[in-house]
């Protein structure tokens, strides 16, 4: 048993931390309304990105991630290198980014000049840039909101003037279904960006009257679109006739084709599973109908997910399987050739009737609590989608909600697909990180150092003044200055925010009768409380990386709190180093990682080294996340006392699981774990 002395007041049965250094609430909040005083506004996030020719893993979150989550874009020489050969005046390009928008565009803008083209004004593409739903269901933001939503409302700005073939923002609600959104707030939360978007644009004064119609005719929206296919394709007409009302009403659009509402589709990655995997291919295809069906409200662009996704990084073959889900549906179906089958239906009619009121309800609370940024600074926003998410879960659980092959349907024959799970998804080589490492550390030797320093300079005056941030990021684009290092000079103006991670102020539950599950876990943990002479169980939840997809985590934290544990949940984009020193002075019974970024190969080790070199090696460690089997058995193999993987859907076991893991670490006698 561990002989560390406790740390005092364990009588709280939640515990929130946030590192010293970041804003608080308020001051971003203050921060922000100063901004429109001076005629500022705007938004952005980067990525931790090494900003020295050093790389110190005490500091590098992106460690273990590099080639798994998307292209490593790090200064104009990357930029150069993926668009080689590719003439980007006759390309189309659209770029899932958010935080670091502004910037990618001012790389892509100066490869363009360098082809000898006309750009900006040739360009054609879409940027993401919606940050509001990064701090409440995908992680990748470092800045508070008001600065964040200057750097949104500058590119708008500067490309209605210069590039104005290329639009500016796409409103993502995709994450937000992710993060356990309901229709209702799906749109509701989607809107209200929209509208906190257009407003902060009208309010800068860098648009003139004449011209804000080509802001509004040029924002589009990224949805989600789940199994339920009546609510889905509902939820699409009632965005639809929300937008149109709000365009018209409240920025005064006459034009119809100017209201149109315009919007790209992923289908649901949320309802994948990984048990009986070959399921998932059919839940694409309702997904993608629910979409495309309804032709008043059929997206303009469909993505689509692998059948493999919840196994790992799906393979290029896997990915050639879902485009061609769209090929047969668009050149050998006739669905795309009649009028829109749902008009008239009064069954579609009172559905969509119902998503318009309750969407409207919602967005006006929104307002009441002083608008969608103070929304998201209080922690409203994010608790609802964590209150939300943990329904579904527990719907789940409970077998209220069926998922064929999870919860109901289990038995199966043995699948070809998964008969050889090493091969059935893609690896990636480690030795790619390094090559990226190098390859950065020669570019900065081989640049103009001083005019690297004068730019970022130039960029951190403008970033205190009321300057639009597009002409200095295109001088430090030139200059060769690297995205780290552009994040990190707007870092020092704007400071560093942390979001509400939603746990606290998600619903507790407090039911739990005699004989079921969660009562049967929380009589366990208490027993082990007792045993180790403690008032409760303290198990660190820690997200290590640059993964923000923190949806799991969350709920495992909700779930434990509910057992009886006190949790230590410091959301996301921790180093390993951070999770080990808050696991010391909490002095926790257990840490808990959870990683779907693949990154585990490289942290989990790490973090599992670092607890021996403190001399606490003995805390057990437990990790969640997409993760082969082989890479499990090797966790295991390293001293990792259990793997989750979406297989273990049910989370109320997996806390008791835990339970078990401190008793084992503990040399306590077992006792039975609820099924």
């Amino acid at each position: 048993m561990s002989e560390r002395a406790a740390a005092p007041g364990r009588d709280r049965p939640w515990l929130m931390r946030t590192y010293a250094g970041h804003s608080t609430a308020e001051a971003s909040n203050a921060l922000y309304l100063r901004g429109l005083a001076n005629g500022q506004t705007g938004l952005s996030v980067a990525f931790d990105l090494p900003t020295q020719t050093g790389y110190d893993p005490d500091h590098v979150l992106a460690r273990g991630e590099v080639g798994r989550v998307g292209v490593p874009v790090s200064h104009l020489g990357d930029m150069r290198r993926l668009f080689e050969g590719i003439p980007l005046e006759r390309t189309n390009t659209s770029m899932t980014i958010n935080a670091t928008a502004l910037w990618m565009f001012a790389l892509y803008q100066v490869v363009a000049e360098e082809q000898g083209g006309e750009a900006p004004g040739a360009l054609r593409g879409t940027t993401q840039n919606d940050i509001v739903k990064e701090y409440l269901s995908r992680g990748t933001y470092v800045f508070p909101p008001g600065p964040s939503l200057r750097l949104t409302t500058d590119l708008i700005a500067y490309t209605v003037r210069r590039a104005p073939r290329w639009n500016p923002v796409n409103i993502c609600s995709y994450h937000l279904q992710e993060a356990g959104a309901t229709p209702v707030q799906e749109i509701a939360y989607a809107l209200s960006t929209a509208i906190t978007v257009l407003d902060a644009v009208r309010a800068g004064g860098q648009v003139s009257g004449e011209a804000f119609g080509e802001v509004v005719e040029r924002i589009s929206f990224f949805v989600n679109a789940g199994v339920r296919f009546v609510e889905e394709m509902c939820k699409m007409r009632a965005f639809t006739r929300l937008w149109d009302d709000i365009t018209r009403e409240r920025y005064g659009i006459g034009d119809p084709r100017r209201r149109r509402f315009r919007y790209g589709v992923q289908v649901n990655s949320l309802g994948l599973t990984e048990a009986q995997p070959e399921n998932n291919v059919q839940r694409i295809v309702l997904e993608m109908l629910a979409v495309t069906l309804s032709k008043g409200a059929r997206a303009r662009a469909v993505q689509l997910p692998a059948w493999n996704e919840a196994l790992g990084l799906p393979r290029p073959w896997d990915q050639q399987w879902s485009l061609r889900i769209q090929q047969v549906l668009a050149h050998e179906s006739d669905l795309l050739e009649y009028p829109d089958l749902f008009d008239g239906s009064p069954v579609v009619e009172e559905k969509v009737a119902g998503l318009v009121a309750g969407a409207r309800a919602e967005m006006e609370r929104i307002e009441e609590r002083g608008g969608l940024l103070a929304a998201v600074e209080s922690g409203y926003l994010k608790s609802s989608l964590v209150a939300s998410h943990a329904e579904r879960r527990t719907a789940v659980e409970s077998g209220a909600a069926k998922v064929v092959g999870v919860n109901c349907y289990e038995e199966s024959e043995p699948s070809p697909l998964t008969a050889d799970l090493g091969t059935a998804v893609l690896t990636v080589d480690p030795d790619t990180e390094a090559g990226v490492v190098a390859s950065l550390a020669r570019w900065r030797a081989g640049r103009d150092e001083e005019r690297a320093r004068e730019a970022l300079a130039e960029l951190a005056r403008a970033a205190r003044g009321p300057d639009n941030l597009m002409e200095a990021s295109l001088a430090c684009a030139r200059a060769g200055v690297t995205t780290g290092e552009w994040a990190g000079a707007l870092r020092e103006v704007f400071g560093e925010f942390r979001a509400p991670t939603g746990v606290a102020g998600a619903p507790v539950a407090e039911a739990a009768p005699e004989g079921s599950p969660l009562a049967a876990v929380r009589a366990s943990a208490a027993r082990t409380a007792s045993d180790l002479g403690v008032g409760r169980l303290r198990l660190l939840v820690g997200k290590p990386g640059l993964d923000g997809h923190s949806n799991g985590a969350e709920q495992i934290a909700v779930r434990a709190r509910d057992a009886g544990f006190e949790v230590v949940y410091q959301g996301i984009r921790l180093t390993p180093a951070q999770i080990v020193s808050a696991a010391l002075a909490e002095d926790v019974h257990c840490v808990g990682l959870s990683i779907l970024s693949g990154a585990h190969t490289a942290l989990v080790p790490d973090v599992l080294a670092r607890l021996r070199e403190a001399g606490a090696g003995d805390i057990p460690v437990v990790v969640g996340g997409i993760i082969p089997a082989g890479d499990a058995a090797a966790l295991r193999a390293a001293g990792v006392a259990a793997v989750f993987t979406p297989k273990d859907f049910g989370i109320t076991e997996i806390i008791g699981r835990i339970v078990d893991c401190v008793r084992q670490a503990n040399e306590l006698d077992p006792q039975e774990v609820p099924a």
